[in-house]
């Protein structure tokens, strides 16, 4: 599998990858994330080259999680701001950041608590079913694949609940 064709892949994974699966791509989603819009801040903030932030934030519009927004007209200004679908990348977001938090914390520990606004505690985002509430874990769900991929993307040995 070609880095460039992962958008072509049968796995929203690597269909994910194709748009967010660089770590420049992951920075700048976390500074939107934190409220920097401007081309120049987001250079400031991450330190990254012109070029390399001028590609990641295009790609990033291309694939609809960013919108630029004109705030000035003459001359003609723009920023960037997360989309409904740049806004539904948080949960992936904040997952990666309570793994780091957990893994790679020195013994400061995390830099940054994330307090929930309704309730005011710290909280660490939790995976949960969808339709009974429930925490999941990897080993709590059981995969299947959708009746047009049967037999082509889980390995042979994998066997669901239903079928074993």
């Amino acid at each position: 599998m070609r880095w460039e064709e992962l958008d072509q892949q049968p796995c929203s994974l690597a269909r994910t990858l194709s748009v967010v699966g660089d770590r420049w791509t992951l920075l700048v989603l976390r500074e939107s994330f934190l409220g920097i819009r401007r081309f120049d801040e987001f250079e400031e903030r991450l330190g990254v080259t012109r070029h390399v932030l001028a590609n990641r934030l295009k790609k990033l519009t291309e694939a609809g999680v960013l919108n630029k927004v004109a705030y000035q007209q003459r001359p003609l200004r723009q920023e960037y701001r997360l989309t409904a679908k740049g806004r539904d990348l948080y949960p992936a977001v904040l997952a990666l950041v309570n793994w780091g938090d957990r893994y790679m914390g020195g013994a400061e520990g995390a830099p940054i608590r994330h307090l929930h606004r309704t309730c005011g505690h710290p909280m660490q985002g939790v995976l949960v079913c969808s339709e009974c509430g429930e925490p999941v874990a990897a080993r709590d769900v059981v995969l299947e694949e959708a009746p047009a991929f049967k037999g082509q993307l889980l390995p042979a040995h994998w066997q669901t609940e239903e079928t074993s």
